[in-house]
């Protein structure tokens, strides 16, 4: 497959529920078009794994938002994929664990832990075009791109695949959290395309975003050639 070329870097933006398919599907629409994947869950689960290492409470949001704003931290960008290291470590197998997992959403509803992922996450535009996948990318982090989409599925199928994985997590309560918060809430971005990928494989459902990607492209590039030629013809 011929790799996507534009002009200017774009932002992908796929938001959406937990279980929704955010992960897979972003990498698989990045590895299509050969963008950079920036999974920022990642980067909150970073700081979550710092916080319980050095023994501050998840649960002080004060001690927290200090910690997000003093720690030693750079992006680097390696095999087309972003990430967040710590004093040049990049705790990939530490992030996953159910202790971390557990302490993630209350490090990620720290405002000022947003506003500090929020910078980071603008920051990965200097690795040129991205997937972002998350759950505020639409609204707060890239709320000016063109290419926006929810993904959400059935309680019941969301809280299958968890269990297929090996997880057990209240998603119901997770969801409420999530949109409830005061700093960026779960929400559907304005102009967002929501899939409910409920009875849908990973495959169909990247299928349709690329297909609505490459259509939005496509429309960009006759318009602007379009323009270009009105221009000339003036």
């Amino acid at each position: 497959m011929m790799e996507m070329r534009t002009k200017e870097p774009i932002v992908i933006a796929i938001d959406g529920t937990s279980a929704s398919g955010k992960s897979t599907n972003s990498k698989r629409v990045a590895k299509a078009l050969h963008f950079v994947h920036v999974d920022t869950g990642a980067m909150y689960r970073t700081l979550a794994w710092y916080c319980l290492r050095h023994g501050i409470d998840v649960r002080d949001a004060q001690g927290v938002g200090a910690a997000c704003w003093r720690w030693k931290t750079a992006l680097q960008c390696v095999g087309a994929t972003a990430y967040l290291t710590v004093e040049g470590y990049h705790p990939a197998t530490e992030i996953r664990t159910a202790e971390v997992s557990a302490a993630v959403p209350h490090v990620a509803a720290v405002p000022k832990v947003r506003e500090w992922m929020k910078c980071k996450q603008r920051e990965c535009l200097k690795f040129g075009s991205l997937v972002m996948e998350g759950r505020d990318i639409g609204t707060n982090v890239f709320p000016e791109t063109e290419f926006k989409y929810f993904l959400d599925a059935r309680i019941e199928e969301r809280s299958r695949r968890r269990a297929a994985e090996g997880v057990k997590e209240d998603l119901a309560e997770r969801d409420w959290r999530d949109s409830q918060r005061a700093s960026a809430p779960l929400m559907i971005a304005l102009g967002a395309k929501v899939i409910n990928n409920s009875e849908m494989t990973s495959e169909q459902t990247s299928s349709l975003i690329l297909e609505d990607v490459r259509k939005r492209l496509a429309q960009a590039g006759d318009k602007a050639g379009r323009l270009a030629a009105s221009r000339v013809s003036q």
